[in-house]
Parts: structure tokens; C-alpha cells; sequence
């Protein structure tokens, strides 16, 4: 059949923008600019006591403010490879959208990963303290684009407690060979004043970073859901909790200086201090006690805006029975939500929930348990409009990303039972918001397409 006029004139601009998707796929170097006004208009999310919000005008930050708030309850998950795979052109860059685009497939809003490398490593974004690398760092930019291309939100977590992708010790190591006396205690990355500023360097850098696609400074990007000041802090013991608790009110109020319109969490665990003699039976045992973090003093501190809390039963008590886990899960879920309604009066989230998996069903059907727990838990708050704000699975991958992978790693859509919890809650969260911001708008990827408009 001979195609008619308007048939041909669309052929010029289909031709046009498949150029222009081969270029955004394969961009490495700052040639090329991704027009903003391609990209979906997106809200600020604040808070609002316990919940989260989102800012329709574009306000927010810790207080909310602005002209029109809607509650936002969040279902996400984790994928701290983004950065390190949007490094290459291609389809190392492609893996990248391809897990945004299924993450916000399954109705997910919330991505939380590494805005962070450190160290020597080939793909180190932080060579030396105040040293970029901007190949690494237009990775970063590619990834907070595909966020907001799938209207998706990420949290970015601003350093690792751990030695992977350089750490703490990284931190210490650069100190200690710039000639500065430095114990080799880890507790020198919360108390030492060059450690210190070279944090902040390194804060402002990333904050104040303007984004090399867009043009859109990092501090003035609605897909960014909060600043993540540490993955997973820890103190060397107990004692180290005074140490601790200043860095975080520091660091806090610095990151709050340079950008009013973010959140800001901790990235803690939710372990409960020493002093909690009424917490010890929540915690998963006298280990988590000593580690130097107290979650209810940590997440008071006046800039944080949120609370986060990690959950691996298999890995904090790993000797106990499935019925065991559960219940102590089911506690300990439940113990931070009441403290963020009665004592923090902020928003809970769940940054990180993971479970053992070798891909039995057995360890499969724990999985879906485990998850289904904290579902139904953050389920019930939101109904309530209470502070158990959401819950991120750790982590997602894609096919040919095997490479990031630990022992709670998977891809969802291979595993049918998990895929439909995680469809599952998305969809429910969203039938009590339906009319509001963060929920609306998916018609070209809608897990439930038969919520209202």
C-alpha cells in the first residue's frame, strides 16, 4: 500500500530521533546535551512529619514547603552497579536503562545506588582527594537522566563504610600519605579534620555538580530523592558513638548549606545503642549494640530528614529457624516504625532489604516471606498514614550484570513469585494515592493500568 503524506512526513523525525537515541546511548564525551524539556516534569519530594511528600511547585527539601503536597509511599529497590555500568557507550549504558525502565515497569519509584569510587580503580570517580574523573562522572549523569527519563528518584549514597569501591580506609589511606598524623583506626574518617574536609570536597562536588546532558544542577534535580551521607555507618566499638553522632550533625548541616531543596538521610542500619536497655530485645544480638550507631540518636539529629533501616535476617541471625526470622523481622519492622510515629515524628524508610538466595526454592519461598513481612508492615502504615514510608529490595539486576552480584542479588522478572509481590505492593500503594503526583502518568509502563487517571 503507498503511504500517504502524513506517513512521509513523519519519516524525517522518526529518522531524527533515532539518531538522537543512538547518540544519547553512546555519549562519553560532553558534545552532547539532552534537552531537559524532553524529559518529565517532576515535584521535589519533602516531608511532612511522618511522611513523605511530594512538592508540587517545586519547593521542599527537610520541611515540605510549598504550594501543594501530596503523600508519597514508596516501593523501590537497590542497583549500586549504576554508575560503575554507565562508565561505557552502548550496551553497557543500555543495561543501565534497561533497569530503569523495569524497576519503574514494576511500579517502582525509588532507586537508591552509589554516587561514589574512590581510590585508583579504573573506574574511580574520586582518584585522589579533589580529583574527578569526568568520564565517571558523566556516567553519574547518565544515570540520574534515565531516573528521570522513567520517572524514577534515586537516593545517593555518598561513601562506603566499607573497603569496596575505597571506603573509609581510602579516605584514611590518602591521609596518612599527604603527611598528616593519622591513626589507622577507622574511627579516623569521623574525627580527623583533613579526613573530614576532604569529605566535604568531595559532598560539594557531586552537590553542586551540574549535569553534563541536561545543563540541570544536581541541587536543582527533582530525580533525586535524598542525599545518603554513608553506606551502612559504623563505629570501631560502642565507645566510638560520641565520635559518630557529631560527624553525622556536621556533615548534615554542611550538605544542608549547599542544597535546601534534598533530603538528607544517614544510611544507618537501625542497630540501637548501649544505652537502649529497653531496644536490646530488638536488636538481632549483643553484636549490634557495640557497633557505635544508635539509631533513634542518629535519626533525631535536626538535618536529617529522614530515618533509614537495613533488614538481613539471614545474615544477622542466620542460625535461627524461618519461624524465628520472621517473627524477629516482624519485630524489628515494626519497632522503628513506632519510633518514627511516637519519638522521631519523621518518615521510616526501609533502605535496604535483602535475603540470602542460591536459588533453591526453598531459600526462594524465605524470600518472598521475608519481603512479604515488610510489605504488609509498610502496607498497614500507609493506610494509617503513618511513618513506615517504604521499603527498597536489595538489589536488582539485569541479564549480563552478573558481575555485581551478591549473595541477596537477582533478577526479578526471572523469579515469577517475587516479580508479582514487588508488582504487587507498588500497585496497592498506589490505589490509596491514585490522584497524586509520584503515582500517575506511567501509561507507557504501567504495572496497573487499571488504577484511575
Amino acid at each position: 500500500m503507498k503511504p500517504n503524506w502524513r506517513d512521509k512526513a513523519l519519516y524525517p523525525i522518526l529518522g531524527g530521533a533515532t539518531v538522537l537515541l543512538i547518540l544519547y546511548l553512546n555519549f562519553e564525551e560532553p558534545s552532547f546535551t539532552f534537552p531537559v524539556l524532553w524529559l518529565p516534569k517532576m515535584g521535589f519530594v519533602g516531608t511532612n512529619s511522618t511522611r513523605f511528600v511530594v512538592v508540587e511547585d517545586g519547593g521542599g527539601g527537610g520541611g515540605g514547603v510549598g504550594r501543594a503536597q501530596s503523600a508519597v509511599y514508596v516501593n523501590g529497590w537497590n542497583s549500586y552497579w549504576l554508575m560503575e555500568e554507565s562508565v561505557w557507550g552502548g550496551p553497557s549504558r543500555g543495561r543501565v536503562s534497561e533497569m530503569m525502565r523495569r524497576g519503574a515497569g514494576m511500579g517502582m519509584t525509588v532507586c537508591r545506588t552509589w554516587a561514589f569510587s574512590d581510590g585508583d580503580g579504573p573506574n574511580a570517580l574520586q582518584r585522589s582527594p579533589g580529583v574527578f574523573d569526568e568520564r565517571v562522572f558523566r556516567g553519574l549523569d547518565y544515570v540520574i537522566v534515565e531516573a528521570r527519563r522513567n520517572r524514577v528518584r534515586v537516593i545517593l549514597s555518598l561513601v562506603n563504610n566499607l573497603n569496596a569501591f575505597g571506603g573509609k580506609a581510602q579516605y584514611i589511606r590518602w591521609a596518612q600519605e599527604a603527611g598528616e598524623n593519622v591513626s589507622s583506626s577507622a574511627d579516623s574518617f569521623f574525627s580527623h579534620p583533613t579526613i573530614k574536609e576532604y569529605y566535604k570536597a568531595y559532598v560539594k562536588a557531586v552537590v553542586t555538580r551540574k549535569n553534563s546532558m541536561t545543563g540541570v544542577h544536581y541541587f536543582d534535580e527533582p530525580a533525586i530523592f535524598a542525599w545518603e551521607l554513608m553506606n551502612e555507618p559504623r563505629g570501631v566499638s560502642g565507645s566510638s558513638a560520641p565520635l559518630l553522632q557529631s560527624w553525622i550533625t556536621e556533615m548534615a548541616a554542611y550538605i544542608k548549606s549547599l542544597d535546601q531543596r534534598h533530603l538528607i538521610t544517614i544510611g544507618v542500619e537501625g542497630f540501637y545503642g548501649l544505652q537502649r536497655q529497653e531496644k536490646n530485645a530488638v536488636n538481632p544480638g549483643e553484636w549490634a549494640s557495640s557497633l557505635g550507631t544508635d539509631f533513634l540518636n542518629n535519626s533525631a539529629i535536626h538535618n536529617i530528614d529522614f530515618a533509614s533501616v537495613h533488614a538481613y535476617p539471614d545474615s544477622w541471625i542466620p542460625e535461627a529457624s524461618l519461624d524465628e526470622k520472621v517473627k524477629y523481622l516482624s519485630q524489628w519492622v515494626d519497632s522503628h516504625i513506632h519510633d518514627g510515629d511516637e519519638i522521631l515524628k519523621k518518615p521510616v524508610l526501609f533502605t535496604e532489604v535483602g535475603s540470602s538466595l542460591h536459588q533453591n526454592q526453598q531459600e526462594l519461598h524465605q524470600r518472598d516471606i521475608f519481603l512479604k513481612t515488610v510489605y504488609d508492615k509498610i502496607y498497614e502504615s500507609a493506610k494509617k498514614r503513618q511513618a513506615g514510608a517504604g521499603a527498597l529490595i536489595w538489589q536488582l539486576l539485569v541479564d549480563d550484570t552478573q558481575g555485581y552480584a551478591d549473595q541477596f542479588s537477582f533478577v526479578a522478572w526471572n523469579h515469577l513469585s517475587t516479580y508479582k509481590l514487588i508488582i504487587e505492593q507498588s500497585c496497592r500503594l498506589r490505589r490509596m494515592f491514585v490522584k497524586e503526583e509520584m503515582n500517575r502518568k506511567y501509561r507507557h509502563n504501567d504495572p496497573c493500568p487499571s488504577i484511575g487517571s
